[in-house]
């Protein structure tokens, strides 16, 4: 009786919604409410407030789910680690990464991976959207950048740069600028966010930038710089062959930004799954390998 109702209050409380609760935890919705209710009425306490469109946590809810949740991670460490004496990476791992980060990088080393992991099955799903992990049933996502303040474990991969670069054949025409003020005298071939990213005196600064135009995709945008159309900025892995080349050159070296992390998020149930450690520790061996030759 004393753990009745907590497994469907803390799914509730995550996804604040009882159906997709309900979904989740493969029963009926009507008997998630019934679980909660039950839970309430025992506790002697008002745990969610509903109205037709919403379900959100009251203060004594918020309470008791903090303790709930670290009660059932703390019951499923306990059944991982009994489990784990006798297991080898297997089952299946879905996760999501960003579309061309997950093209170059992850989905070649995922390849690889199940070659040397026959037991284990991937989902993978490229989007440049953040999926919430929780309610969409994910086991982990590489995301690239800052991360947002969340309850979810993040480890470290790798990094990338972002380098600011143009055609030899534009600089010709146009001049090269040797400070940050001077952009605004350039063309620039603007992605989806409307400013580019520099360090000054060691801190991030945003300049913002326009130009006659403006691609949301990478590729469309080195194109553009590689035919002399204006100043790009954009992560290593678009523009580092082409700055070998000499068919970009690097611009404002100094005022480069620091790299950006690239990250392995998962939910904190997941951190002691033999085939997510398996996975996540294979991707940061082998994307830092290839920072290293880089």
């Amino acid at each position: 009786m004393e753990w009745q109702g907590i497994s469907e209050f803390v799914v509730v409380a995550e996804l604040q919604n009882f159906t997709k609760a309900s979904k989740r935890l493969g029963c009926s919705t009507a008997h998630v409410s019934r679980q909660v209710s039950l839970l309430e009425s025992r506790l002697q306490v008002v745990l969610f407030y509903r109205t037709t469109r919403h379900v959100r946590l009251t203060e004594e809810g918020q309470l008791f789910y903090r303790h709930c949740r670290a009660l059932l991670d703390g019951l499923q460490e306990a059944e991982q680690v009994l489990s784990n004496l006798h297991a080898h990476p297997q089952g299946t791992i879905k996760l999501t990464a960003p579309t061309t980060y997950g093209e170059q990088f992850i989905l070649p080393l995922l390849n690889d991976f199940m070659l040397t992991y026959p037991s284990i099955r991937v989902q993978g799903y490229l989007s440049n959207r953040q999926i919430d992990l929780l309610e969409e049933d994910y086991d982990l996502a590489i995301r690239v950048g800052p991360l947002a303040d969340s309850s979810l474990v993040a480890k470290r991969l790798g990094e990338r740069r972002n380098y600011l670069c143009a055609a030899p054949s534009y600089l010709e025409q146009h001049g090269t600028p040797h400070t940050l003020s001077e952009l605004q005298h350039h063309q620039c071939l603007v992605g989806t966010l409307d400013y580019w990213r520099f360090s000054v005196d060691n801190r991030d600064k945003l300049i913002r930038v326009n130009g006659r135009l403006r691609y949301n995709s990478g590729y469309g945008l080195v194109d553009a710089a590689l035919k002399g159309l204006g100043l790009v900025q954009l992560p290593d892995y678009y523009v580092q062959q082409h700055l070998a080349r000499g068919e970009l050159v690097s611009l404002l070296e100094a005022w480069q930004a620091s790299p950006d992390g690239v990250w392995a998020v998962y939910p904190t149930r997941r951190q002691f799954s033999p085939k997510l450690n398996a996975l996540v520790e294979y991707l940061e061996q082998h994307l830092r390998q290839q920072q290293e030759t880089a």
